[in-house]
């Protein structure tokens, strides 16, 4: 369980991060076509899942803005933008802003994402949302680098990420 907050007001999440140097667990999530997508669909490339709560927020949609401009820089390299907002609303934004080095999932059927992955909040406004955190994965699926940030409306350690990759 992380502690975080919104707002400065306390939150938890419903488990942590998983470790890094361990394997990432797989996934189902939902793409912006409504085709599932898991982790075994990204074998062979670098990732980089930028976990939020969702794209209708200011500090959301900047993290999927600066990812974007710094994925476009990357080798082999995938940004996963994944929330559990609706494909649908996924598409609309990145559409309205250009937005096409990052790929969008959701977890919206079932959340198990946010449970696997420890993201999801327990409390707070934003319970049932993600809490906002980066996952850097190497090529085989393990995993370089995590980022939990303490505060949801701070922006992540871009810088951090992309190092992990190097």
């Amino acid at each position: 369980m992380a502690n975080i907050t919104l707002g400065g007001n306390p939150a938890t999440t419903v488990g942590s991060l998983p470790k890094t140097g361990t394997k990432a667990p797989d996934f189902k999530l939902t793409n912006t076509d409504l085709a599932d997508k898991s982790l075994k669909d990204y074998e062979g490339s670098r990732l980089v899942l930028n976990i939020f709560p969702s794209v209708d927020t200011g500090v959301c949609a900047q993290s999927i803005r600066t990812f974007n401009e710094k994925a476009s820089n990357l080798d082999n390299t995938k940004v996963l933008c994944i929330s559990k907002d609706l494909p649908f609303a996924m598409a609309r934004f990145c559409g309205a802003e250009g937005l096409n080095n990052v790929e969008n999932l959701s977890d919206y059927k079932n959340g198990k994402f946010g449970e696997t992955y420890g993201v999801t909040i327990k409390d707070s406004a934003f319970e049932s949302l993600h809490s906002r955190c980066v996952v850097v994965l190497d090529t085989d699926g393990t995993i370089l680098h995590t980022e939990q940030v303490s505060e949801i409306g701070n922006e992540p350690n871009y810088d951090a990420a992309l190092n992990a990759l190097s």
